[in-house]
């Protein structure tokens, strides 16, 4: 099975730390700690010597290349004229939403002509270029984010290996801890443990210590840890606006449950601005928020573990086939084979526990900058729901 048909089928509540039925790397074999020797910012080890490789972490050297103009434009953008890289991409989605208006209006109007069956057909190929488009605008705000941090994304792996060997350094370990709360990285830090068998007090030898894993299972955790980062910002933003609410309605005498949707707390002063613009009034996907003013103010963790089915479906799914494309595309960028983008069944890596910790940290992150950029289009540009 392929990466991008297995991810689509791994449960979200299977990776939360309290809820994981198996752990996918435990059977991580590792051998005798040897020396690891390392290039500028990315080293490939083999026996114990380096060599050059293509694997750069520099510009936008991510595994994911724009395909439309507009992807390619933004990205030119970002490298050259940051600051006004909010202003390029707002033109842009506004460009995307009136050309696919416009000819959804025209097909509208020509219905019973002779000419209904062109202006349809021009519909269709006018929403699949703005839904292109649209894809490489989130992967672009997706670096935008990673950048803020000063962290690149990892490049195609097929760049990055010698003798079937793999080390990632400078790990960004903080920098890509530093984007969570502190009840967030608790949950992150036990996810970690769960797929990995990290330890937080492990040492220099056993976090290099060479270890072998199959590529597809790799795969399979990266893409379980996307989504993860997504429900963990989802889960995050719904459980901090229960509370606010909460301590408005204890604050104003208000007893009993209400109903309350997000778009009706921007004026709470609530922190819903992924990208550092005001995000319009639309409601987000948290969706509805039961209000209970006797409910206690709990942990994260146990907050989410209080979860029926529905409600971990709601924070856990991207909400935009938007979104769900653009994992598939960079997880098939980012484990598939340079030439053909196949990913390999039977492949293993060689590498350490310190750099399977960096990937699975940097997918936790994108699925969470995921979650923003989602948010952000949406004010400008109606998304496909999921």
């Amino acid at each position: 099975m392929d990466c991008g048909l297995s991810y689509t089928k791994i449960c979200l509540h299977q990776s939360l730390p309290f809820k994981v039925k198996t752990t996918l790397l435990s059977s991580f074999s590792s051998s005798t700690p040897s020396s690891v020797g390392c290039r500028r910012l990315l080293t490939v080890v083999a026996s114990g010597n380096s060599r050059s490789s293509k694997c750069e972490f520099s510009g936008l050297n991510a595994p994911l290349e724009p395909t439309t103009p507009t992807g390619r434009l933004l990205s030119t953008v970002l490298l050259n004229d940051r600051n006004n890289f909010h202003v390029a991409v707002q033109k842009q989605l506004e460009h995307l939403a009136y050309d696919r208006d416009q000819a959804l209006a025209r097909m509208y109007l020509s219905f019973g002509s002779d000419e209904a069956f062109l202006h349809r057909r021009i519909a269709e190929v006018k929403e699949l270029e703005c839904q292109a488009s649209v894809e490489d605008i989130m992967y672009i705000l997706i670096s935008y984010k990673f950048s803020g941090i000063r962290v690149h994304l990892v490049p195609k792996l097929s760049k990055c290996m010698y003798n079937g060997r793999l080390e990632i350094w400078p790990c960004r370990d903080w920098e890509l801890e530093s984007i969570h709360s502190c009840e967030v990285l608790e949950m992150v830090r036990e996810h970690l443990t769960i797929v990995l068998g990290w330890k937080e007090k492990s040492n220099v030898t056993d976090n290099w210590a060479p270890t072998k894993v199959q590529k597809l299972q790799l795969c399979r955790v990266y893409a379980a840890s996307v989504l993860f980062g997504y429900f963990l910002k989802s889960a995050s933003l719904r459980h901090h606006l229960e509370q606010k609410v909460d301590h408005i309605n204890r604050d104003l005498g208000i007893a009993g449950s209400s109903q309350l949707l997000l778009s009706e707390l921007r004026s709470l002063g609530s922190e819903t601005v992924p990208f550092g613009r005001i995000s319009g009034t639309r409601s987000t996907s948290v969706g509805r928020i039961p209000l209970v003013r006797e409910k206690k103010q709990e942990k994260l963790k146990y907050y989410v573990m209080s979860f029926d089915a529905e409600t971990l479906q709601m924070c856990a799914k991207p909400k935009s086939k938007e979104a769900l494309n653009l994992i598939e595309k960079h997880i098939y960028a980012l484990f598939g084979d340079e030439k053909t983008g196949l990913i390999a069944s039977g492949g293993v890596i060689s590498t350490s526990l310190a750099s399977l910790k960096r990937i699975v940290l940097e997918a936790i992150a994108f699925g969470s900058f995921l979650w923003d950029a989602e948010e952000y289009i949406r004010t400008v540009y109606q998304l496909k729901e999921n």
